[in-house]
């Protein structure tokens, strides 16, 4: 099903969608920078599959068996992304020739770090004082909230801004 789910998003949708709004498609008025595009095309499918799916069976009645099963994988998968999530800000100044070009990636990359830190130590202290035990799983889910959040804005926003963003995320 995956493998399907792939083919169809990579060879016939994405294209379509983005054809349509990068460059001088149809829609290019609409999407500036893209962001939309990526996120409105996963989130679709993302719905499209969980109404396919339907609700997972027992998720209600046993909530203990969808506790998280490798708290270490979990933290790989977190850096692993927060790692990748610097290529793709940071790249977005597509150049550093210049230093104006590369002060903006530096702040890029600050902006980046403070937002994902930020939403991280967010959910981690909330959960504490909710639970009364530390929960690593949240943790790096308010990192990857903060990641998010900054992705869009975080060439025109100064370093409060991407706290301010983090803590809201």
């Amino acid at each position: 099903a995956y493998c399907i789910y792939s083919l169809a998003m990579t060879g016939f949708i994405y294209p379509v969608v983005v054809a349509w709004t990068w460059g001088y498609g149809w829609l290019s008025s609409m999407n500036s920078v893209g962001s939309g595009i990526v996120h409105m095309c996963g989130g679709v499918a993302a719905l499209v599959g969980a109404i396919i799916s339907g609700p997972r069976t027992g998720r209600w009645t046993n909530p203990e068996k969808f506790d998280p099963h490798s708290l270490p994988l979990i933290v790989l998968g977190t850096f692993i992304l927060f790692f990748g999530w610097y290529g793709f800000n940071c790249g977005s100044t597509l150049s550093m020739a210049s230093i104006e070009r590369g002060m903006m990636a530096a702040q890029v990359a600050m902006n980046t770090t403070i937002s994902a830190a930020t939403g991280g130590l967010t959910v981690f202290i909330l959960r504490l004082v909710m639970l009364k035990k530390y929960d690593i799983g949240g943790f790096c889910n308010g990192i990857l909230a903060g990641l998010v959040s900054i992705t869009a804005p975080c060439g025109n926003v100064e370093c409060g801004s991407a706290f301010a963003i983090g803590l809201l995320g």
